[in-house]
């Protein structure tokens, strides 16, 4: 099950729903290195570029993306956990993007429950909301475990909508890249892009994106009149 915090001052009517890797922590070419490596180890040679224009979409995915498709699958499982373990190397480099902690805080105390909708392996979510440090302002966060299918499949945020009682319609989403957007789109929920995970604002709104920004300080700094303060005005007062 999600992990799941008590919203303050009862049930909250209204939810924005974050990415994590690229939109919140800066992590999206750490990934992009680790699969490469992964993909190395086991025989294949993947250009960086194709990596990380798939980074986004749940590993399963992104293996079944960018290998043959008449590999020997039986071999998958041992290339994600390649990657895992590449990528935990590079944890202690991880680092928060501008405005991380202050969007969520004030996205909290704005009234909205706040959740991260993240399909990284539950370990990297640990050490991902610890880079971040804003659990206090946190009323949810999903991992992979969380859901049957991953991103653009929209499983995830399905999971994270029932960890805080909120219906699609009364969501916004934030998101790096155009998976996340597609994900939102299926439900529904408008996307707010942010193009900090390496994915250019033209592809963002070419994929749906409502607004787009370049970092978590941005969507701060225009946040009542972003998706965000429209929802607020039209659910929260």
């Amino acid at each position: 099950m999600p992990t799941t915090n008590p919203p303050s001052g009862g049930q909250r009517k209204a939810a924005v729903l974050f990415d994590v890797d690229g939109t919140l922590v800066d992590s999206t070419y750490l990934h992009t290195l680790a699969w490469w490596q992964a993909f190395r180890q086991a025989g294949y040679e993947v250009p960086m570029a194709r990596i990380h224009r798939s980074v986004g979409m749940g590993g399963d995915k992104i293996v079944a993306a960018l290998l043959p498709g008449d590999r020997d699958v039986a071999g998958d499982d041992d290339i994600m956990s390649s990657h895992a373990a590449v990528f935990a190397t590079f944890w202690p480099y991880l680092r928060p993007l501008d405005g991380a902690r202050d969007l969520l805080a004030q996205c909290h105390e704005s009234g909205f429950a706040v959740a991260l909708a993240s399909s990284a392996r539950e370990r990297d979510l640990e050490i991902l909301r610890s880079t971040i440090g804003a659990d206090a302002y946190l009323d949810a966060a999903t991992s992979s475990k969380d859901a049957k299918e991953s991103k653009p499949d929209p499983d995830i945020i399905i999971a994270a909508l029932k960890a805080v009682g909120v219906e699609a319609k009364d969501a916004v989403y934030v998101g790096d890249a155009v998976w996340d957007i597609y994900a939102a789109r299926a439900l529904g929920i408008p996307t707010i892009g942010l193009t900090c995970g390496g994915t250019s604002e033209a592809e963002l709104r070419s994929a749906g994106a409502v607004e787009v920004y370049e970092t978590p300080r941005a969507l701060l700094n225009n946040l009542k009149d972003s998706a965000i303060g429209q929802l607020a005005a039209r659910l929260l007062g």
